[in-house]
């Protein structure tokens, strides 16, 4: 399992996702899950993948080849050349598409899911920050004023701090440190989601990353932010009134 969380702010956009793989409850192991493509002063994108690990390295590989092709041929359509956001975002649905219908049968018959989802976020020059969610199906949803964040993987227990916190007007720096209060509420509640996690931050109009890091099991500033939170919801709790007399 895994989870992996973009928000759309005003301000820019913020990813973070966590590395476990888990394929059962002794075959545990560990894989990148957030991916960056850059142009210097052009664009800045950021993909992050949940589900079955050969599909989205497939969609991985196929978008890898065509950026190394471009350097050869002009021509060569990919990520790092298409005219916007939203046909960066098809591109990776019909890498999807093409590994699904490769590949999906033979992994179900052998007992498998092949579903797989991955977001696509960024900025490129002359347009806006966009986050988008592919499906399996390749088809997407764009995230918007309504829905300013998306999640993949096991997220349920990262939600709550999102819903109550991320606006379009919430800022960059509140953004981060929500995401990484979902995720560390996942943490706990998850066994399946696990340390090092990877984090990305790409503000409005930058076209460039102002954090792109790993975030180590020994981080000391995750580790403040977390006992926070947790002494936050305590005092918070001890605060409630009563309600039996």
């Amino acid at each position: 399992m895994t989870y992996c969380v973009a928000v759309r702010v005003d301000q820019g956009l913020v990813m973070l996702s966590d590395t476990r793989t888990n394929a059962g409850m002794d075959n545990i192991a560990r894989f990148r899950k957030s991916f960056t493509y850059h142009v210097p002063g052009e664009r800045a994108i950021t993909m992050l993948c949940s589900g079955n690990l050969s599909i989205t390295q497939g969609v991985k590989a196929v978008l890898s080849k065509a950026i190394k092709e471009s350097a050869l041929d002009p021509d060569v359509e990919t990520i790092l050349n298409c005219d916007t956001m939203h046909r960066a975002a098809q591109i990776v649905g019909d890498a999807m598409r093409a590994m699904q219908s490769r590949y999906r049968e033979s992994i179900e018959m052998g007992g498998s899911g092949s579903g797989a989802s991955i977001m696509i976020a960024g900025q490129r020059r002359g347009g806006k920050p966009r986050l988008y969610l592919v499906y399996s199906a390749g088809n997407f949803i764009e995230a918007t004023e309504d829905t300013p964040f998306f999640q993949i993987g096991e997220h349920k227990y990262g939600k709550p701090i999102l819903d109550r916190i991320i606006r379009r007007e919430t800022s960059l720096e509140d953004a981060v440190k929500a995401v990484l209060v979902s995720m560390d509420s996942t943490l706990r509640s998850n066994l399946s989601v696990g340390m090092p996690l990877d984090l990305t931050v790409i503000p409005t109009d930058i076209y460039d990353f102002r954090v792109r890091t790993r975030i180590e099991a020994d981080n000391e500033e995750f580790a403040r932010i977390s006992h926070s939170w947790g002494a936050a919801l305590h005092k918070g709790f001890k605060d409630l009134p009563n309600v039996l007399d």
